[in-house]
């Protein structure tokens, strides 16, 4: 199960992950950014996934997905809150911090997008 909680703020689109984001709960979330990304012409996008306990590579993929759209409106798509010891080694595995920046918490984020 994943739980989606949101909130926009300085023009920044947060999206806090809870619970697994795996093949089976990939649909919810790509449902969810295509509504959001394409009402409200967001460019930059936090995902923090303090709260995530699982990620497989369908999960990465789609991350990595939503920053390469966003690059290409100008923007970017950052991660945050890699606490979880098995989200964090499925992330190294995957190489997916070379396409992505991370960031320890959300202020962090806000102040990598200000630059």
């Amino acid at each position: 199960m994943l739980t989606i909680n949101t909130e926009f703020r300085k023009g920044i689109l947060f999206v806090r992950l809870e619970g697994i984001l795996s093949d089976d709960t990939c649909d919810n979330l790509k449902i969810f950014l295509d509504d959001m990304i394409g009402s409200n012409n967001v460019c930059f996008v936090v995902f923090n996934i303090e709260k995530l306990n699982y990620i497989d590579l369908d999960g990465i993929n789609l991350l990595i997905k939503y920053n390469k759209l966003l690059e290409q409106k100008k923007g970017r798509a950052l991660v945050c809150g890699i606490s979880n010891e098995l989200v964090k080694i499925r992330i190294t595995n995957t190489n997916m911090l070379d396409y992505m920046f991370e960031t320890s918490d959300e202020l962090g984020a806000i102040n990598v997008i200000n630059l």
